[in-house]
């Protein structure tokens, strides 16, 4: 493969520089891709064009060419049928009621603006298994009763978004955890060292400081209602004017514009509830069979089952049946006619083409990178200049800045693992704290970059879910993530001078969270005249009727600081 040295770096960074530049995503990361092509094509603009357009159709395909031969994979094709269908069944259950009947009964428990945002981290919590399924549940069920509480829609997406990734990539049981062993397996394997993927897996958990710091961040903002950087500005005007988007603000699910308003006066819970069940036990026992079922299951338990399962069939199974009772349910109840049902959904899968027109782009600019190199000339640079103690820091920025201009925590695990495990050892000479810092360092990296990257699937499906402009989100969310990896990264120099506990890492990282979170608040507040970087507590009145995005108060609706 041709070597494009530092001009490997140009597709993703002119997608990620342009996307902030000129906020047209679509248009940043054509253009991103296009320059790949440029590269590959030898600067032939014509040429260049033909390879963009063929990355694009075969990841619209899920094949790629390998020795010459097309081969195929439908991960892809699957995330955008089931993108269509989740889609379809939302637009059906809203439009139906359903949401606004579940926003209403929980309205009646969750009552304040600082209830509501540490339910929507508790429940992201909660949904630990898998990433994708997490933002669906989370953004989809909690949107509802955050808007009522005039939570930002950037806060939902935030805390979807960092509940996401973050939790899977530490749980013991999720579909994450099997890709994982089978990269420290082979990691491992190669430089003759006989431990377990299990052992080095946890050995290395307390070292995986940015995923855990994420979360802790989360819950710290929500239940203090302290905030900086542009979230503040976007909390503080939900709290003040009920605007939970920004005027000009471009949601990457717009429901309410897409299908219309909700039926009125036939509300039921039951709309809600029974598809969204459906679909977490549909997409679990999609996951049981494509996983093995029972023979998997008494080989190696339920996470052997999970680390051989496929996802993407789970959930289109889990979103196609939430669909099938969905509409049961709605003609059932007799909510909607047939006709109306139809074209709810067609209105429905319709509000998804914008959000699957970037994963597709996103997709094919990770194609674009592996063409050009770019991962490869990231990790050659790095690997330069490194001592033992210094590879776990040099692996975590390293493959934090590949997650990032790639969008891919996953690719990044497999770019970097059979590198991080091998280079520590050899370095370090024993399979010990500076190895296992290392393994954490590819997992946490790799989140830390997805976090800041606006071309991660992930983060497009946190928006696409909380219903929120996608680069709100990203600028809303990236202060947080880069205060959470500033942590992270002291903590890693510490490492480096020797200090190699990783559990009094952690210990010592979470008081030093809450530190930088204070002031960083206050600092901003002061800044732009937000004492504190406070925002009001907004308690929820009792008129359930009242329009998004109205500026005046509803009807006992009541704006109050809460004491800390």
């Amino acid at each position: 493969m041709t070597d494009y040295g530092i001009l490997s770096l140009l597709p993703p960074l002119v997608a990620i520089g342009l996307a902030i530049v000129t906020k047209r995503v679509l248009l940043a990361l054509f253009s991103g891709v296009w320059v790949g092509g440029l590269l590959v094509a030898g600067g032939n603009p014509i040429e260049a064009t033909t390879e963009t357009l063929k990355w694009i159709v075969l990841n619209i395909a899920a094949a790629w060419e390998e020795d010459g031969h097309l081969v195929t994979d439908l991960w892809n094709t699957r995330i955008l049928v089931f993108d269509a269908l989740i889609g379809a069944g939302v637009a059906l259950i809203y439009k139906a009621g359903g949401m606004n009947a579940i926003a209403k009964a929980v309205t009646r428990k969750i009552r304040t603006s600082r209830a509501a945002s540490l339910m929507a981290a508790v429940f992201g919590t909660l949904i630990f298994f898998d990433d994708y399924t997490n933002t669906i549940i989370v953004g989809n069920t909690m949107r509802p009763i955050t808007d009522r509480a005039r939570v930002s829609r950037e806060f939902l997406a935030y805390a979807d978004d960092s509940t996401a990734a973050p939790v899977a990539v530490l749980a013991v049981v999720s579909t994450w955890i099997g890709y994982e062993l089978g990269l420290l397996k082979d990691a491992i394997a190669s430089v003759g060292e006989s431990i377990s993927a299990y052992s080095a897996w946890f050995a290395s958990w307390p070292y995986r400081l940015y995923p855990i710091l994420a979360v802790l961040l989360v819950y710290i903002v929500a239940v203090t209602g302290r905030h900086y950087g542009p979230m503040l500005r976007a909390e503080y005007r939900a709290r003040t004017t009920g605007k939970v988007l920004r005027d000009g603000a471009q949601p990457m699910m717009t429901t309410e514009v897409d299908v219309g308003m909700p039926i009125e006066g036939k509300e039921n819970v039951w709309v809600f509830v029974l598809p969204v069940l459906t679909l977490i036990l549909m997409t679990f026992l999609g996951l049981w069979v494509t996983g093995g079922g029972s023979a998997t299951y008494a080989q190696g338990g339920f996470q052997e089952v999970l680390s051989h399962a496929d996802s993407t069939w789970a959930l289109v199974w889990g979103s196609f049946s939430m669909l099938v009772v969905a509409m049961a349910l709605i003609l059932g109840r007799r909510i909607m006619s047939l006709e109306e049902v139809e074209s709810t959904i067609v209105s429905g899968m319709k509000q998804m083409h914008f959000a699957m027109m970037i994963l597709i782009l996103a997709w094919s600019i990770k194609r674009a990178c592996d063409a050009v190199g770019t991962a490869d000339y990231i990790v050659r640079v790095a690997s330069n200049v490194l001592s033992p103690s210094l590879v776990p820091l040099v692996v975590f920025v390293v493959a934090a800045f590949i997650s990032f201009t790639t969008g891919t925590s996953w690719g990044t695990f497999a770019i970097m693992m059979p590198i991080a495990v091998p280079l520590a050892y050899n370095l370090s000479g024993e399979f010990g704290p500076v190895v296992y810092a290392s393994i954490a360092s590819v997992f946490s990296g790799g989140v830390l970059g997805d976090h800041c990257s606006p071309i991660s699937d992930t983060t497009i499906m946190s928006s696409m879910f909380s219903g929120c402009d996608h680069l709100d989100h990203v600028n809303t969310q990236i202060p947080y993530a880069l205060t959470a990896g500033v942590v992270s990264v002291i903590m890693l120099l510490l490492f480096a001078a020797g200090l190699q506990n990783g559990w009094l890492l952690l210990a010592m990282a979470v008081p030093l969270l809450v530190v930088f979170h204070r002031l960083l608040s206050e600092w901003y507040g002061a800044r732009i005249g937000i004492p504190g970087g406070r925002v009001p507590v907004y308690v929820v009145g009792d008129d359930y009727g009242e329009t998004l995005g109205e500026e005046t108060e509803s009807e006992g609706g009541a704006l109050t600081y809460a004491v800390e």
